[in-house]
């Protein structure tokens, strides 16, 4: 094991003690944030490409369960719901492993599947990579299939049980309008809840692909229960929507484009909301409109109240 391999397992491993060391005082929100921040950077691990790291497929692909027992756990953190959630002493079963994972050679003890192996940058990461002809120029597609065989399972949560006097938020996305629909490749949608601060209120959640493509829409027909009660939601918060598609000659995802929507906006019925260009900005302070053609986020909001 080289000297940079030791020093990226042992800040692993304390980010790992750090989030169940959070769990076990009951600061969920903190473990919940540790998690996710470690989940993502074994995720990045998992889908590297064999030049750039120094673990064996086998060992990248049980980094990726590992990454998906944090999300599962902190799924669960955020729920109340007491059944079926994968639980503390279950996740403290992986720190050896993560520790030895270069000679751990047993079965992971969890049935779960890493994400699929496709790297995922982060808002604004891909400027660096790659530069996208600006939504006024070129045209759309043609000769695009008009559905996407390639499925892509997502990562939907389901509804949070209902408390009395709280509300729930389902919102369907049913479809996007681009001028490029027919190019985008495996495209689906990231759901966030940031606070003013552009901190994760909520566990983020992936859409599966896209059902279908029709014209200027691609159609997704999903909902999305949001993973906090309305009135628990922080003054300030955001709901956003990320765009996201693969691109077969850079061989990562991208995000072409986002939405967004506030606290007063939630309201039940059907709702269009504007596009505007990434990078993503979750803090709200530099938003540009993506185009001046009126393509947008087609959304439906219904609101339950027990």
């Amino acid at each position: 094991m080289s000297e940079a391999a030791r020093s990226l397992l042992q800040r692993w491993g304390a980010s790992f003690r750090k989030g169940t060391d959070f769990d076990s005082w009951g600061q969920l929100v903190e473990a919940t944030d540790e998690y996710q921040i470690l989940a993502r950077h074994l995720q990045k691990e998992a889908q590297s490409q064999p030049n750039n790291s120094e673990f064996t497929e086998d060992q990248k692909k049980t980094l990726g369960k590992i990454a998906t027992c944090l999300e599962l756990r902190s799924a669960a953190l955020q729920s109340t719901q007491s059944q079926e959630e994968f639980k503390l002493e279950d996740l403290k079963k992986l720190e050896p492993i993560l520790k030895n994972i270069f000679t751990y050679n047993k079965e992971f003890p969890f049935d779960v599947q890493p994400v699929p192996p496709r790297k995922i940058l982060a808002p604004g990461e891909e400027e660096d990579l790659e530069f996208e002809e600006d939504e006024e120029e070129g045209g759309a597609g043609a000769g695009s299939p008009d559905t996407f065989s390639a499925r892509v399972p997502g990562t939907l949560l389901p509804q949070l049980p209902s408390e009395p006097g709280m509300t729930l938020l389902t919102i369907k996305i049913e479809k996007i309008g681009l001028k490029d629909a027919g190019q985008c490749i495996d495209p689906y949608i990231t759901v966030s809840v940031k606070d003013l601060n552009g901190i994760d209120l909520t566990p983020v959640q992936d859409t599966p692909v896209a059902t279908r493509k029709e014209d200027t829409y691609i159609h997704f027909c999903v909902d999305i229960e949001i993973q906090r009660h309305v009135e628990k939601l922080t003054k300030g918060a955001a709901i956003f929507f990320e765009f996201k598609h693969y691109k077969p000659k850079k061989r990562f995802t991208s995000t072409k484009c986002f939405a967004f929507m506030e606290m007063d906006e939630i309201k039940p019925g059907p709702m269009v909301i504007e596009l505007y260009k990434k990078p993503t900005d979750f803090k709200r302070k530099k938003l540009q409109l993506l185009t001046k053609k009126p393509l947008y986020l087609h959304l439906h909001q219904t609101l339950h109240k027990e």
